[in-house]
């Protein structure tokens, strides 16, 4: 049975960022009043609890977070089953550099493109992202998963990314196989059909 929180969501139908948290909160059933958000076009109500004027935010009673990544690792601690991290201090380290390097690279990349999708920076950074997508495919070789035989935040925030690459316009080459064999597992998943707003369901129509 789905979990209930006392908590909301504000997040852009269409965004990578807040994709990857309405996944992680369709991964452990957590059920949530989830506002749809025109980015440019912000509520009154989030204007004044986010300084930064982003989505997505969280808010949970008192507290409000304004990081997709500081919101899907409070969402694994706050509910603690299944996790989505190792217990292993170790292999849980390890993780969070492969989280900083997807949201440093990749993120950043599909910032570029989404910013500017018909323009010499957004084609740059379309090549970019194919690269270093197909660069990792021996990563994806292994385990079932990222690293590991259980989907974890790594997987919540890669997934993101692979799903939007026919909008942004990437096709992958022949050797990044591997790749595209990990992100149809994850697609099949129960949880991430249900993470699926409707703008992201057209994203492969």
């Amino acid at each position: 049975m789905a979990r209930r929180a006392v908590m909301t969501l504000f997040s852009a139908p269409a965004d990578p960022w807040s994709h990857r948290t309405r996944l992680v909160l369709a991964e452990k059933g957590i059920v949530i009043d989830v506002i749809n958000t025109d980015p440019t076009h912000l509520p009154e109500d989030l204007l004044d609890l986010n300084p930064y004027h982003s989505v997505p935010t969280l808010v949970d009673r008192d507290l409000v977070l304004y990081d997709s990544r500081v919101i899907i690792e409070y969402l694994d601690e706050r509910f603690p089953h299944p996790p989505l991290m190792p217990i292993d201090p170790t292999t849980r380290a390890q993780f969070r550099v492969a989280l900083y390097r997807v949201e440093r690279d990749w993120y950043g990349l599909a910032r570029e493109i989404e910013r500017d999708p018909h323009g010499k920076q957004g084609e740059h950074a379309r090549k970019v992202l194919a690269e270093a997508i197909s660069a990792s495919a021996e990563v994806f070789k292994a385990k079932p998963f990222f690293l590991s035989d259980e989907f974890s935040l790594v997987d919540a925030s890669i997934a993101p990314i692979l799903w939007r690459l026919p909008a942004y316009g990437i096709e992958l080459p022949l050797q990044a196989q591997p790749i595209v064999k990990y992100a149809n597992n994850i697609f099949t998943r129960p949880a991430f059909g249900a993470s699926l707003t409707q703008a992201e369901r057209e994203m492969r129509r």
